[in-house]
């Protein structure tokens, strides 16, 4: 179990925590999704496309993304995303943006991470005064749901991403923030 007291440090990410993330996102994504693919070799080939280091890079340093580092005891636990200015079929809006990740390891969900996270990440939203904030969360996901809905979001519709030949069911969710 990871001590309460733990030294906590979030930071805007650099280019250089590039490979940090690549890992967090690996790591986190199998934590949370891994037991849904029968085929590991769809979830590698899905890694290299989401979680490449060079992807990574490429995100940080577009304007429209803003991404997050977590730190326990100077070890890189989580990170977040932010994409500006990124519309929903669900919300006809203009002025949106998307959180579009929240990963924290699991050994550290308990040091609530993500809330810290998060709160930073619509700070910033509310500074570049943005209205609405959305995000898609998978439906069976029932943790995530339920932060995110204690935390002012609420469901707008449904769709589906395919990762190899399966389809997956997420909500999107939005919360307002004028």
């Amino acid at each position: 179990m990871i001590k309460k007291t733990a030294n906590i440090k979030i930071r805007i990410a650099k280019k250089e925590d590039a490979e940090f993330i690549a890992l967090l996102g690996r790591i986190t994504f199998t934590e949370t999704f891994g037991h849904l693919f029968n085929d590991k070799q769809v979830l590698f080939d899905y890694y290299d496309l989401t979680f490449s280091v060079d992807k990574i890079e490429k995100s940080i340093t577009k304007s429209n993304n803003i991404f997050w580092i977590a730190f326990a005891n100077r070890l890189p636990v989580g990170y977040a995303k932010l994409k500006l200015n990124s519309q929903t079929e669900f919300i006809t809006e203009q002025n949106i943006c998307q959180l579009q990740k929240i990963y924290v390891l699991k050994d550290f969900l308990s040091l609530k991470i993500g809330l810290e996270l998060q709160n930073a990440l619509i700070k910033k939203t509310k500074d570049k005064n943005f209205e609405k904030i959305w995000l898609s969360v998978f439906i069976n996901n029932n943790r995530a749901i339920n932060f995110y809905s204690n935390n002012g979001f609420r469901p707008v519709g449904n769709h589906y991403f395919q990762i190899g030949k399966d389809n997956f069911e997420f909500i999107t969710m939005v919360k307002h923030l004028v």
